[in-house]
Order: C-alpha cells, then sequence, then structure tokens
C-alpha cells in the first residue's frame, strides 16, 4: 500500500477557518480511495501572538518536508509592532517565488463580463516589488514639501521563475501567455521581468507570445483578448491587482483557488500552498452562508500538485473534485452571492455526493483518469 499523502493544514481565523473546516469534508480518505494524512497547525491570530509567529515557522518547516500545504484565511493585524501577516512569513520560509490564481467560468452563474469565457490564469509574483520594499519620509510632517519614499527591488530569479512558470502552464493548458509589465517606462526595473518573459518565450517557441503593457492588459481583458485560455504573468504589485480584476469576472472571488508555489533549481514545484484568495469575512462568521467554492478548489488543487509529482490517484481524486464543484452550481446548488441560496454546509454536502457518485461510476467503467 502506498505511503499516506501528507497534507500540512494551517487552520485560520473567523469565516476563513469555518470555510477550510467545511471543505476538508471533500479530503476524506475512504471518500476518495486515497490514502491521506492532514496535519493540522493553528495560524488563528491568537494563537500566533501567543507563540510569537513560532507556529508559523513550524508550519513552514512542515510544509518544506511534506511538499503540499492548504491554508485557510488569516488575520493581518494593523499594529506595527503586532505579529503582521502570516502569509508573508510562509512565503519567506518555504521560498515560494509565484502565486497563480485562475478565473474560470462558473457554470450556472450569469455569464462573465465582455464574453469571456475562456481561463485567465494571473501568474504573480509572490515576493519583493512594492511589498516588502522600504519606505520612509523627509520633510516636515505634513508640510506641503514633505516627500515619501519608497525603494522596491527585484530579483532575476524571481522574474525568471515567473516567466518559466508562465510559459510550462500555457504549454500544459494550450493558452497564450499574454500581457506583461510597464517595460517602456522602467526599462532597467520592470524591463528585467520582460527579459525574462522574452528568453522563456524563446525556450518554449510552440507557446503564442503576445507581450502587452500592464495597462493595455487591462484594457484588453474587457475588449476582447481574452479570445483563448490566458497566462497572463505578473509583477507582485501588478498580479494582486490583475486577479482581484479576473476573478469577479466570473462571477465571484470565491470561484477560484490560489496557489504559492516554491521551486526546485529546474523550476520543478518544490513546495505547493493552496488556498481561498478571499479574506476571513467577519460578517459571515457563524451564519453558514459563505462560499466555500474557493476553499474546496484549492483542496483540489493539492491533490493536482501532489498528482504532478507522482502520488498514486492524487490526480484523480483532484479531477472529481473540480468537476463535482462545478457540476454542483451547473445543477443549481448554489450560495447566496452566486444568486442561489444554499448553505455553506449544504453545499459542501452535494460536491460530496457528487465526487461519490463520479468516482464509483469511474471504478465501474475501468476508469482510470
Amino acid at each position: 500500500m502506498a505511503d499516506p499523502l501528507k497534507i500540512i493544514v494551517l487552520d485560520g481565523d473567523e469565516t476563513g477557518q469555518e470555510l477550510l473546516e467545511q471543505a476538508i469534508r471533500v479530503l476524506d480518505a475512504e471518500l476518495l480511495g486515497l490514502p491521506l494524512e492532514l496535519e493540522h497547525f493553528d495560524l488563528s491570530l491568537e494563537h500566533r501572538r501567543e507563540t510569537g509567529n513560532a507556529v508559523v515557522s513550524e508550519a513552514a518547516a512542515a510544509m518544506r518536508a511534506a511538499g503540499f500545504g492548504l491554508k485557510a484565511a488569516t488575520i493581518t493585524p494593523e499594529g506595527k509592532d503586532d505579529v503582521g501577516s502570516p502569509n508573508r512569513i510562509l512565503r519567506e520560509e518555504v521560498d515560494g517565488k509565484v502565486i497563480i490564481r485562475t478565473g474560470r467560468r462558473i457554470p450556472g452563474v450569469i455569464g462573465p463580463v465582455s464574453g469571456v469565457h475562456f481561463p485567465i490564469s494571473v501568474v504573480r509574483m509572490a515576493v519583493e516589488d512594492a511589498y516588502g520594499a522600504k519606505q520612509w519620509r523627509e520633510g516636515e510632517e505634513g508640510a506641503e514639501d514633505e516627500v515619501a519614499y519608497r525603494t522596491e527591488k527585484v530579483t532575476r530569479s524571481t522574474c525568471r521563475a515567473v516567466a518559466e512558470y508562465a510559459f510550462r502552464a500555457a504549454e500544459r493548458g494550450q493558452a497564450r501567455v499574454y500581457g506583461g509589465p510597464k517595460w517602456t517606462v522602467s526599462p532597467v526595473y520592470e524591463g528585467m521581468l520582460k527579459e525574462e518573459l522574452d528568453a522563456a518565450a524563446a525556450r518554449h517557441p510552440d507557446v503564442e507570445y503576445r507581450p502587452v503593457l500592464i495597462d493595455a492588459t487591462y484594457a484588453g481583458l474587457l475588449t476582447g483578448a481574452a479570445d483563448a485560455p490566458l497566462v497572463i504573468p505578473a509583477l507582485n504589485r501588478d498580479g494582486d491587482c490583475l486577479s482581484d480584476l479576473v476573478l469577479p469576472m466570473f462571477g465571484s472571488i470565491a470561484g477560484a483557488e490560489s496557489i504559492l508555489l516554491a521551486f526546485d533549481d529546474d523550476f520543478a514545484v518544490d513546495v505547493a500552498m493552496a488556498e481561498a484568495p478571499h479574506g476571513t469575512a467577519p460578517s459571515l462568521q457563524g451564519k453558514d452562508v459563505a462560499n466555500p467554492m474557493a476553499m474546496i478548489l484549492a483542496c483540489a488543487a493539492v491533490l493536482g500538485q501532489a498528482g504532478a509529482k507522482g502520488h498514486p490517484g492524487a490526480d484523480r481524486a483532484s479531477r472529481a473534485i473540480y468537476e463535482s464543484v462545478l457540476e454542483t452550481t451547473a445543477g443549481g446548488v448554489k450560495t447566496l452571492d452566486l444568486g442561489g441560496s444554499a448553505t455553506t454546509s449544504e453545499f459542501v454536502a452535494a460536491v460530496v455526493e457528487k465526487i461519490r457518485t463520479k468516482l464509483e461510476v469511474w471504478t465501474s467503467l475501468g476508469a482510470t483518469h
């Protein structure tokens, strides 16, 4: 019997934790016919404060060892002397380079804006750029001549990771690499990413490559450029903004997962941590009405990454979850944000039942998928 697939589960805060608890119902070893081991770490704000963020470092070490993580949404406190963002610590300690978020059409939901029906994946830097930049002000506070400064940086290795992963993802998905930074205005800083995209295009000549300035990328998404599956490589801040545009184009930010990736020297995935891209939604806590789609899809994404690394049965389980989530909405079971009336738990129960049926049918047909 194969060794269990270990997934490090990072518990979170408020509705984020409630959604995680519901979503991991799909990671049932008996349901999936897949040996699984879920190891939990408490990343709630209270516990991070109690441990001085030691629990975050422990979770990162566990993910480096296991290779796979699943994270609930967590609170980032505002105070500069507080524990800060656990995401930043996790990214740094697993050496995460890339975040990928994919908007896709949700069956049974009013069509996306601008007639966009093909998937759009935003591949952004997970580190550097505007986040973590040095900031300071000079001059008298509040005076007209007070000046604010910010010093940002990107490294060649991060630019290369974004570019190479974007082209590999486009190859797998038969997609077009589209977009890019504002290299004309910033040829030295933003131009570094453009150089790496051009180099990756040369390494992957079969991938269609349309470099477009970031402002034109936004315009293109709304005026017909998404006439094929797209992979959009981006700087950290550009990618953050693009994700917040692309995901709602398909109906809801809760309709897609977010995946942090770390790579080995050959750009094979070394660590994959999946999560929902939305926050902790405190106003929905305890009401059983939040949309769990993104968190369930995060479960599927982790299994997909495990399948890519050769874990038997993980690809099959991943596909079953992805299909079951979308078939559930297509069948009319939707949460309030998507125009339905299903509660969080009712939606998850419907997905679980579809997974069970789907896997039984595949088994009876002898399908391995």
